[in-house]
């Protein structure tokens, strides 16, 4: 079905899952919305970070990228696809269609020219409104930098404004070469 199909009514998470599963699409408030294809420097980046945080991660976290992950699951249901999620292992192992915000430990958002917007504002939102206690955002500016945020007490605070190599300590311990992801 295409997202055409639905014009004359909200969406809900059974019509969701009943769609093609590589859908490029997000569902917003019980609206579908277009999400654009990602240029290749933005793959290559979240392909990279999603293999390097999986290779890091203790055991009771796993990192996926491109799934859904239901933010809202009320009459207007709303459910993103961050670049890159970290879900615990146990949430991981029920192979769900769709994450759960609650298994979600942290979500990922590398902007897009067209995506900036959305990942500054709008997702930061609806991540910290659903309890997702870290958030990410990646600019792949030069010089690459990400800024890493806690959730604390509904809000999203900075707690890393990083280039370079980079240690983090949340949500686990990793280390990595921000400019390596847009390198060959």
């Amino acid at each position: 079905m295409t997202a055409g199909a639905w014009r004359d009514h909200l969406v809900s998470l059974d019509e969701w899952d009943a769609m093609p599963e590589d859908k490029n699409l997000e569902l917003v408030d019980g609206v579908l919305h277009v999400v654009p294809a990602a240029v290749p420097l933005h793959q290559r980046a979240q392909n990279r970070l999603t293999y390097w945080l999986d290779e890091q991660l203790p055991e009771d976290l796993t990192a996926f990228d491109d799934v859904d992950v239901v933010i809202d699951d009320s009459d207007r249901p709303t459910v993103r696809k961050p670049d890159i999620v970290v879900v615990t292992t146990e949430a991981a192992e029920r192979k769900p269609k769709r994450f759960l915000a609650a298994d979600v430990v942290l979500a990922v958002e590398i902007v897009s020219p067209g995506s900036e917007r959305t990942d500054r504002l709008t997702k930061p939102m609806q991540y910290a409104k659903a309890g997702i206690p870290h958030y990410w955002l990646v600019q792949l500016d030069d010089p690459v930098s990400l800024t890493a945020y806690d959730l604390v007490a509904g809000v999203y605070h900075v707690v890393e404004d990083v280039v370079g190599r980079v240690k983090l300590s949340r949500p686990a311990s990793l280390a990595f070469d921000l400019d390596a992801l847009s390198r060959r």
